[in-house]
């Protein structure tokens, strides 16, 4: 059994999800998600140790072996890229200061790997994350798409 942590960074809103994959059963189990809520009143300095504490106290709860992370993508806003840059640094130097192994994967890879194609808009990823973790309600658009991370992640970890 691996158990893998997906994170999707940002630095209002941190998604979380949290699956234990078993490898030669090819299957998963859902063990939980949801939203690390940054406070946006404070300089970015503070946010980034704040989403930094967040993973950290994460991984010290449940004890991941791999987190799978959004990879940077550009979007049309320089300025929310550099952001969201940093705050996927912290996520990194959390699990870095954990040993805990860190892989990237881009949005279009994701949604291809969990919804069937990479042109998925956020309510497909909520459903299908609903139906794959058999959950009576979608969860948050951060939440399903960290777990959609995982999931993904999942599917390529060979022990």
């Amino acid at each position: 059994m691996v158990r893998v942590l997906g994170i999707d960074p940002g630095t209002r809103l941190v998604g979380y999800g949290l699956i234990d994959f078993h490898p030669r059963a090819g299957r998963f189990t859902y063990l939980e998600c949801g939203i690390l809520r940054i406070q946006t009143n404070l300089d970015m300095a503070n946010r980034l140790h704040q989403i930094a504490t967040g993973v950290e106290e994460l991984i010290a709860e449940f004890t991941p072996q791999h987190l799978a992370l959004e990879a940077a993508f550009t979007g049309v806003n320089s300025s929310s890229a550099l952001k969201l840059g940093q705050a996927r640094g912290a996520i990194m130097v959390s699990a870095a200061r954990h040993a805990v192994a860190v892989t990237e994967y881009a949005p279009a890879h994701v949604k291809k790997s969990v919804v069937g194609h990479g042109r998925a808009t956020k309510a497909d990823i909520q459903e299908r994350v609903r139906l794959l973790c058999r959950l009576n309600t979608p969860p948050r658009a951060d939440a399903a798409d960290a777990l959609a991370l995982a999931i993904c992640h999942g599917q390529r970890v060979t022990v």
